[in-house]
């Protein structure tokens, strides 16, 4: 067993490689390379993304990125490409083989076909003088010195430069579409990212029940209201005018105001400027109007048109915060 000096020793030399390995990238990134993502730019296709072993796993890291960026892209194994999932890829299509060596048997299989049928092919490999490299359209090089591995076998360093890569080519991509935030959120809608660009009051409030009282309502009215409704407030409203509203704070603050709740009515208790939101604000901004005003919950109201009340509670459940 290590000692626990010689284990962080082997963890600071594996980074320290790993680091010179991504950093050995960079005279890569030359005229050479943005030829290649011009290429990908005025594809009428999609980027289909290839490998064997663990290039085919950083292939399928490749393509969840271009997916989730605006970059249409397929995984396809190589292995399975040449016994049937040639089928996936259309005329249009743009292919990245991804492989180290550039000489796995599927890889040279694969790529005359490719070829044939006239795809555009790029090489993401670790070695110009492959049979890969010496067929592709393009070569992106991924060539490292050594493997974080000891004996410079174990897939490491080489990997961690592919993956790199591929997310240089997906932020390049996306900064040439002027990929926005907005544009983000609409492939991530379950996320709470997602959720904080596109998620309004008016999807969450329509959920709660609608509490509300006269303003002469009497205070045992009032808190059987918000009892009924569980969202810890009661609107005072006339004429479905917003006159102000009642909290579970101010129904405390009462009992330590007065000796006896006799003869009190809702108007007598309510804060008469309650906070309010519209119903199309997104519901982080309603999260954020809580934070700063420390309550946990907003009237919504469109032009003092009362609709509704929206709890922290909501927002907690889907994840805003």
């Amino acid at each position: 067993m290590k000692t626990t000096e010689e284990i962080i020793q082997i963890a600071k030399r594996t980074l320290k490689t790993e680091i010179e390995g991504i950093s050995g990238l960079l005279p890569q990134l030359n005229n050479d390379f943005m030829v290649i993502i011009s290429c990908i730019l005025k594809s009428r296709g999609r980027v289909i993304v290839t490998g064997v072993g663990k290039s085919a796993i950083i292939a399928q890291k490749i393509v969840a990125t271009f997916n989730s960026t605006g970059t249409p892209s397929v995984f396809m194994h190589a292995a399975d490409a040449v016994h049937g999932d040639l089928g996936i890829i259309q005329k249009d299509d743009l292919i990245i083989c991804i492989s180290k060596s550039g000489n796995t048997p599927e890889i040279k299989v694969l790529v005359p076909h490719l070829k044939h049928s006239g795809n555009t092919v790029i090489a993401m490999v670790g070695d110009r003088d492959s049979s890969l490299a010496r067929q592709a359209d393009y070569i992106i090089d991924t060539t490292v010195e050594k493997e974080a591995c000891p004996h410079n076998l174990a897939p490491t360093t080489s990997t961690t430069a592919q993956l790199v890569m591929g997310d240089i080519l997906a932020v390049c991509l996306l900064e040439c579409r002027d990929f926005s935030t907005q544009d983000f959120a609409k492939f991530h809608p379950g996320g709470s990212l997602g959720k904080r660009l596109y998620l309004k009051v008016s999807d969450l409030y329509v959920h709660n029940e609608k509490p509300m009282v006269d303003p002469a309502a009497t205070i045992r009215e009032v808190i059987v209201e918000i009892t009924k409704n569980r969202l810890g407030a009661v609107t005072v409203v006339e004429d479905n005018k917003i006159l102000g509203i009642i909290t579970d704070g101010d129904i405390r603050r009462m009992m330590e105001k007065y000796a006896t709740i006799n003869g009190l009515h809702a108007s007598d208790i309510m804060g008469r400027s309650p906070r309010k939101i519209s119903s199309d604000e997104l519901a982080v901004n309603a999260l954020e109007m809580m934070r700063s005003n420390n309550i946990t919950q907003l009237v919504v109201a469109d032009n003092d048109d009362y609709k509704g009340i929206i709890h922290l509670h909501d927002l907690l459940k889907e994840g805003i915060i």
